[in-house]
């Protein structure tokens, strides 16, 4: 399919995307695109829910003018706020910022509108999305911890680490990492699924079930790197709870999706990635017979 940019939160996005996808044969969507950053989400609250609900409004506009039925949309384990301990699709769903506040009610415009119009909607609650695909692919956004600490580190700073007494195994927050590739998979998982979706619009948690904390994430990265400095403690900062992990039983037994990766592959990853970024940077030399 030929790749086609377009802003969806502009006017008009819901027309040109109903064109795009009866005039490639479009049957379901994936809805990836949407802001993300919490702390611009706090000072700019009202373009955050234009950009977020905005967009998703147009996609679904036009995915009820062209017939197109399924659509799995990129939520957030931020719906569950302050969250501490194993949290289920059942949860509480208490946001505290206008990023969560835009992806619970993105879910409810898509719960709305499958019942109205007939589709099919599956909100997937990412938990903490780490790793790279493949070698090519580095993130190189520094929004999420791993990236954060590689920055510091080669930036020849120490990876900060805020509070070390919480009740947690080593005292650092503990939260459930899932590698991408898993995640990627639990979107193909969702999408072979639908057909037999008993209902106008399901929920599931995609993490690993299992909690990684700060200090071993750091220390992983550590342990892959020379000369990387060791971790400098801060105070907590408010409103971090002590540990956030996913039940990823529903989706495990409705549709079958385990991650498959742990911490361990993450990290491999990230460093391949990592690695593979410098030697694309790296200047090329003249050749032999000069340029």
């Amino acid at each position: 399919m030929p790749r086609n940019e377009l802003d969806l939160a502009e006017p008009g996005a819901a027309d040109a995307l109903g064109r795009y996808m009866t005039d490639e044969g479009v049957e379901a969507v994936v809805h990836l695109a949407a802001r993300k950053q919490v702390g611009e989400s706090v000072a700019r609250p009202l373009w955050y829910h234009r950009q977020n609900l905005g967009a998703l409004t147009a996609v679904l506009e036009a995915m009820v003018a062209t017939r197109v039925r399924d659509i799995v949309f990129s939520s957030s384990a931020a719906v569950y706020g302050d969250a501490n301990g194993v949290v289920t699709e059942d949860s509480p769903t208490v946001p505290v910022n206008p990023y969560g506040e835009t992806k619970l009610a993105g879910e409810w415009l898509a719960a709305d509108v499958a019942r109205a119009e007939g589709l099919r909607a599956t909100s997937l609650r990412y938990f903490n999305v780490a790793g790279s695909g493949w070698p090519n692919l580095a993130d190189t956004a520094v929004l999420n911890l791993v990236p954060m600490v590689l920055e510091a580190i080669d930036a020849g700073r120490a990876p900060e680490v805020f509070g070390v007494d919480y009740p947690t195994p080593d005292g650092t927050c503990v939260r459930d990492f899932v590698h991408v590739r898993d995640l990627a998979e639990a979107h193909l998982a969702v999408l072979d699924a639908m057909p037999r979706q008993p209902d106008p619009h399901r929920v599931y948690n995609v993490g690993t079930g299992v909690g990684a904390s700060v200090l071993e994430v750091i220390d992983g990265i550590r342990r892959r790197m020379s000369d990387a400095p060791a971790a400098v403690i801060r105070a907590r900062r408010p409103g971090d709870p002590a540990a956030v992990v996913a039940d990823v039983s529903l989706i495990a037994d409705e549709l079958g999706w385990r991650a498959r990766h742990d911490l361990d592959d993450i990290l491999d990853s990230v460093m391949s990635a990592r690695n593979s970024l410098a030697l694309r940077l790296q200047p090329r030399l003249p050749n032999s017979r000069g340029s």
